[in-house]
Order: structure tokens, then sequence, then C-alpha cells
């Protein structure tokens, strides 16, 4: 089976294992996989990862986050740049989500970023997902 988008299986895995309360997951590692674990980390949405180099490609694993009623603390994420359809935004044009209580991540010419970090560098880029 040969995998066209990785980084929507992610969020899909991601989706997936929060919905069956799962502590954590573990999926193939890539720099992208990375830099979005990073952030979404950073951001509170996940307890953290490590990465395991073992292999060709090594894994990721994500420690998924509850909160006291045992909801997960990723509400919802969605992907927006597919390879079918890649949605780039201009350094004006950087979304919103949900008001501001969720984050968009994008791939900006500085790096992986969320949409106040873009905003505050000045740049645009593709928008990966939304995540609230």
């Amino acid at each position: 089976m040969s995998m066209t988008d990785p980084i929507a299986d992610m969020l899909t895995r991601i989706r997936n294992a929060q919905l069956a309360g799962h502590a954590n997951l573990t999926l193939p590692r890539s720099k992208l996989k990375v830099e979005l674990a990073k952030i979404l980390s950073n951001e509170g949405f996940i307890e953290g990862f490590v990465e395991d180099a073992r292999g060709p490609q090594g894994d990721i694993k994500l420690f998924l986050k509850y909160d006291s009623a045992n909801k997960g603390t990723i509400r919802g994420i969605r992907r927006v740049s597919r390879p079918s359809r890649r949605v780039y935004v201009g350094k004006d044009e950087v979304p919103r989500v949900r008001n501001g209580l969720g984050i968009a991540i994008l791939t900006t010419p500085r790096g992986v970023l969320t949409d106040a970090q873009a905003r505050r560098a000045g740049v645009g880029g593709e928008v990966i997902c939304h995540v609230w």
C-alpha cells in the first residue's frame, strides 16, 4: 500500500488513538512529523513525544493528553493542504482557527510555525492543518 499523504495519516492516527483513549501512539518518523509533534507539544495539545531512531526511518512516539473528564485535549484536527490540493497563504492571509482558540500549522520559509508565529515573523506558507 502506498502512502500518498503521511501527514493526513498521522492526524487520523492521533484522532483515532484519542477516541480510543490510548495513552500514546507510535508512527513512522519524518522531519515534518517531528516538527508537527514539537508544535503540538509546545501548544499543550499533547504531553510530549520521543523519537526512536532505530531502523531506516525510525519512529515517533506521541504521548496523548486528556483533561480531568478524560476528554482528549485535541477537540479537532483537520488536514488543510493535501497532495491533491495544496493550500498556500500570503503573510496577510494567515488563517485564525476558531477565533484564536485553535492553531493553524504552516510550513514557511522560516520552518514549521503556528499561525501566531507566522504572523509575528511576517511570513506565509503552506497550511498543513488546523488543530483546536
